[in-house]
């Protein structure tokens, strides 16, 4: 039970507590009372102002209405105007234009076909709004007018700028092919910008608007023309800087004109030059032993005069194999293998310049049409020199090769390029090169096995064998020939392939080296084929040679003239690089010519049998010292000594005009020979000079030992 005091405190709590509730309840009915109030004086402005607006809304729209109503009319009479206006202006494009059409596009091109466009407009116009207004034809033949003029215009700045390369700046482009610095540098330009921006716009003008493709064709007649002529130009330069000076004029060269950079040496493709050079160093300089590289044997003696006849008619014989080498061809090869080069660059730089003017579907063709005369003339060039080639090997002038030769090597290493350059233009132009290379290398191959056919068949003429028994020209022809194909192993092997030469030398074609193609080798089946050739050339040389030698009626006149010429050969294959392509496939010809060699050498000691067979101690009369010699036996002494010495004075007097160019090979022989008869004629005269066998000893013992040594040291020799 709660205590009173307690429970009077807790009344007390409560009354206060709903006293207090009582008002919160109070206040939240008068702040409901208010609200009240303010939501229906906020409901009657609302109403009122919704009234208003109604009002203002009643007013305005009509207003609006007929605000609009009057824009729309006042855009209508704006757009009529206009229409009035732009329809007014086509009946005056023709008076505006007329003078511009008139004057014509030069020198203000952008304001010319800014005229043409408004002339086109006006010509639709026509044609679709009033087809039969003479308004229409007058725009028309404005049109057409001024159409005729941008032709004539494109036409006017194309020749006007087309300018022929200089053949000095050709030389240049040429000569940087292998710099890449200066090729960048050697870009041609041949129009100037300017010229270039006017001929661009006219030809796409042309094309868009003028629906007129024959710009093409008179674009193509100019720059085709333009080409041919910079490359007829440059065969021009070589002749007359030839016949002029001997070297074509290149700012390449240095020193030549202090305003022109210099460049790297034009690189010159090889030409026959080499044969000429090696025969006139040959009866230069070579032929003391003492002066000029020429890489033949040394010639010395009395066979000089011999030799300088000998190489000058082997310069001038119309049959030989070096007929009709000289300056004035070696240019005209010069200048085709520059020719050559030069189309491809210049054909390149024609094309990209064509890419800025043709539209794209037809500058292949345009391009095809473009090059044709410039490429006809060079085909056409080239096939003469085949033709002349082909007239040269029926008379058995083998120079034609070698002019093939550099020409065939420089075309088949320009090959891809041409095919480059030649993208996407007609099978014909494309086969034209290999054609052409096709041509030489069947000629070439068969100069090559004619001239090893001559060789072996080269008839025997005793007025053309040397008395001197000296190195035939045949032989020296044949060596300066082959010596040739080692600056063109490739091409000589790819002539060789062609023919299918193989079976004919019998080497077994591996699919390795060979493929589907006739012409398809690699450098070591190439080799092969050469290394069989020249091998093929030196036997038959050398089966020609020892016909030859039957000429001779001495058989020791014959050893030396067999000798010098199988010391000749061997001495040239050694000095050149001959001697590694004919161990190719034949391992032993060093070896072989060695013994040759030898075995002539041989041949020649046995002529000296005669003399040395008289003082030989054979049949000599055996006597004792002191004891009186019998008439028999005097007599016998007495014909030894004379043989002896009408023998050694009948070979040196015969042998003294003979000749063995070959410094070494002749001290080899004279020392052999002085050896062999020093021995048996020491021993002979230490036996009888003494004995008393004759009353007038000088009579048969004419020569000491010392004189008979010198007389052999004199052989082989016309100035002793």
């Amino acid at each position: 039970m709660i205590p009173p005091q307690e429970a009077s405190v807790r009344r007390r709590e409560i009354e206060d507590k709903l006293k207090q509730e009582e008002e919160t309840l109070s206040f939240i009915r008068d702040s409901l009372e208010k609200s009240d109030q303010l939501t229906k004086n906020m409901v009657s402005i609302l109403s009122s102002f919704e009234s208003r607006l109604m009002k203002l809304e009643n007013s305005i729209i009509p207003v609006h209405k007929q605000t609009e109503n009057l824009q729309r009319l006042q855009e209508n009479v704006e757009k009529t105007l206009s229409c009035l206006d732009h329809v007014i202006s086509y009946y005056h494009v023709a008076s505006d234009t007329e003078k511009i059409i008139r004057e014509g596009p030069t020198g203000r091109l952008e304001e010319y076909l800014g005229c043409m466009a408004k002339i086109q407009k006006a010509v639709e116009y026509f044609q679709d709004n009033n087809p039969d207004s003479p308004e229409l034809n007058r725009v028309k033949f404005l049109f057409e007018r001024g159409k005729e003029s941008l032709e004539s215009e494109f036409r006017s700045l194309m020749t006007r700028h087309s300018k022929v390369i200089s053949p000095v700046l050709i030389l240049d482009l040429i000569s940087g092919e292998d710099d890449m610095e200066a090729q960048e540098d050697m870009t041609l330009e041949h129009l100037s910008e300017s010229v270039l921006h006017d001929v661009i716009r006219i030809s796409r003008w042309l094309v868009e608007y003028g629906r007129n493709q024959d710009f093409m064709n008179v674009y193509y007649q100019i720059r085709s023309s333009q080409l041919d002529r910079s490359i007829k130009g440059l065969k021009e330069h070589f002749r007359k800087s030839s016949s002029s000076s001997g070297v074509p004029y290149s700012p390449a060269i240095p020193n030549k004109r202090k305003d022109t950079p210099t460049k790297k040496p034009v690189k010159r493709p090889g030409t026959i030059r080499k044969a000429q050079n090696l025969l006139k160093q040959y009866s230069q300089h070579g032929l003391d032993g003492k002066k000029g590289g020429s890489n033949l044997i040394p010639l010395e003696g009395h066979e000089h005069d011999f030799r300088v006849k000998h190489l000058s008619e082997a310069l001038n014989d119309k049959h030989g194999p070096l007929a009709g080498r000289d300056d004035m061809l070696d240019m005209e090869i010069d200048a085709y293998i520059h020719c050559v080069s030069a189309f491809v660059k210049l054909a390149q730089s024609e094309y990209q310049l064509l890419t800025d003017i043709i539209p794209e579907h037809h500058q292949k063709k345009t391009f095809d049409s473009l090059i044709q005369d410039a490429l006809d003339g060079l085909m056409m060039e080239g096939e003469n020199i085949v033709s002349v080639a082909r007239k040269a090997i029926i008379r058995h002038d083998y120079s034609a090769v070698l002019t093939v030769f550099p020409i065939l090597r420089h075309l088949k290493q320009t090959k891809p390029e041409f095919d480059q350059v030649l993208q996407g233009t007609a099978a014909s132009t494309k086969n034209k090169l290999p054609g052409l290379i096709t041509s030489m290398e069947t000629t070439g191959a068969k100069a090559l096995e004619d001239f090893a056919d001559n060789i072996k068949n080269d008839p025997d003429k005793e007025y053309n064998m040397p008395k001197d028994g000296t190195v035939h020209e045949l032989t020296s022809n044949a060596i300066l020939f082959l010596q040739q194909l080692l600056d063109f192993q490739e091409t000589a092997g790819a002539m060789l392939a062609s023919q299918v030469l193989g079976d004919t030398y019998n080497i077994p074609l591996d699919p390795r080296e060979t493929s589907s193609s006739a012409t398809s080798y690699n450098s070591e089946f190439s080799k092969r084929l050469l290394s069989t050739y020249i091998c093929k050339v030196l036997g038959n040389l050398q089966l020609n040679l020892l016909s030859k030698s039957k000429v001779y009626e001495d058989p020791a006149l014959r050893a030396i003239f067999l000798h010098n010429n199988y010391n000749y050969i061997l001495k040239s294959l050694e000095k050149s690089e001959l001697i590694h392509l004919v161990a190719v496939t034949q391992k032993t010809a060093e070896r072989s010519y060695r013994d040759h060699i030898e075995q002539q050498i041989q041949t020649y000691q046995r002529s000296w049998l005669k003399v040395t067979d008289y003082i030989s101690e054979k049949n000599l009369p055996v006597f004792q010292p002191g004891v009186k010699l019998r008439d028999k036996e005097r007599q016998m002494i007495k014909e030894r000594f004379k043989g002896f010495n009408d023998g050694l004075e009948e070979l040196c007097k015969i042998q003294k005009a003979w000749a063995i160019p070959d410094t070494e090979q002749r001290d080899k022989i004279r020392q052999a020979q002085k050896h062999i008869v020093k021995e048996n004629y020491g021993a002979f005269l230490h036996r009888y000079a003494s004995v008393p066998f004759t009353k007038n000893p000088e009579k048969y013992i004419k020569y000491r030992v010392e004189q008979v040594e010198d007389m052999i040291e004199r052989l082989f020799d016309t100035s002793a």
